[in-house]
């Protein structure tokens, strides 16, 4: 099999649970983003990215007052913010631009061999909830063998965490034969100078979807909710 057919298999095969979020159909003729989704649907490339730096102070000590694990506190406020940002929530399916309800997320979780999985975490409006169900799905994907999630769909944020490097700039390994236009964010190596924490995270977006304006109201929000006490 070759990697673009291995790709496809693990991309399209059918998931052991469907996800059913409800989605609204975008008439695109009457869509206020008409021109800029119809020009850059048509690149072989259609994603951008950025990579910014986040105070994550107060978030790395509330979880750890809490007991929480750091990268949950921080990977549920990433997909608050994006729930909250309509741009965030657009997805094309079959050729068709769809606003989802809500959004999930699809993190890789580091295993004890050295490899990793793709999980799937629904979003919750309780954090708490969350949290139970994400410890159960990373303890699920620690002692699982397969690399794709049970869970699919179009509705989600794909997300990595990279806690070993400071980086400034990522790229995703990615087929351009197959379509894909699920938000990407990545985390990177906390690091902390004269008692100020900071953290890299990397967000690439479908530039038919959305623009710089849009990550940019999501890295406000994201840094707003990590300094919530």
């Amino acid at each position: 099999m070759s990697l673009p057919e291995l790709f496809s298999f693990l991309t399209f095969a059918p998931p052991t649970k469907i996800n059913t979020d409800m989605k609204t159909k975008i008439n695109i003729a009457e869509w206020v983003r008409k021109e800029h989704y119809l020009f850059f649907s048509q690149f072989e490339e259609p994603f951008f990215g950025v990579t910014v730096q986040v105070d994550v102070t107060r978030a790395y000590r509330q979880a750890k007052a809490k007991g929480l694990s750091f990268f949950l506190y921080y990977l549920y406020r990433a997909m608050k913010a994006a729930n909250e940002i309509e741009n965030f929530r657009y997805r094309i399916v079959e050729g068709e631009v769809y606003l989802f309800d809500k959004v999930d997320a699809s993190p890789t979780i580091n295993r004890p061999d050295g490899t990793f999985g793709f999980a799937y975490m629904d979003y919750e409006t309780d954090e708490k909830l969350f949290y139970t169900k994400a410890k159960a799905e990373i303890k699920r994907t620690q002692e699982a063998t397969s690399l794709m999630p049970a869970v699919s769909g179009e509705n989600l944020l794909h997300c990595s965490a990279i806690p070993w490097l400071d980086f400034t700039s990522l790229s995703h390994a990615r087929s351009f034969k197959f379509p894909d236009s699920c938000p990407k964010l990545s985390f990177g190596k906390m690091t902390g100078q004269e008692g100020i924490l900071k953290m890299a995270v990397s967000i690439h977006g479908h530039h038919g979807l959305m623009d710089g304006f849009h990550i940019g109201q999501f890295v406000a929000r994201f840094q707003e909710l990590l300094d919530e006490e």
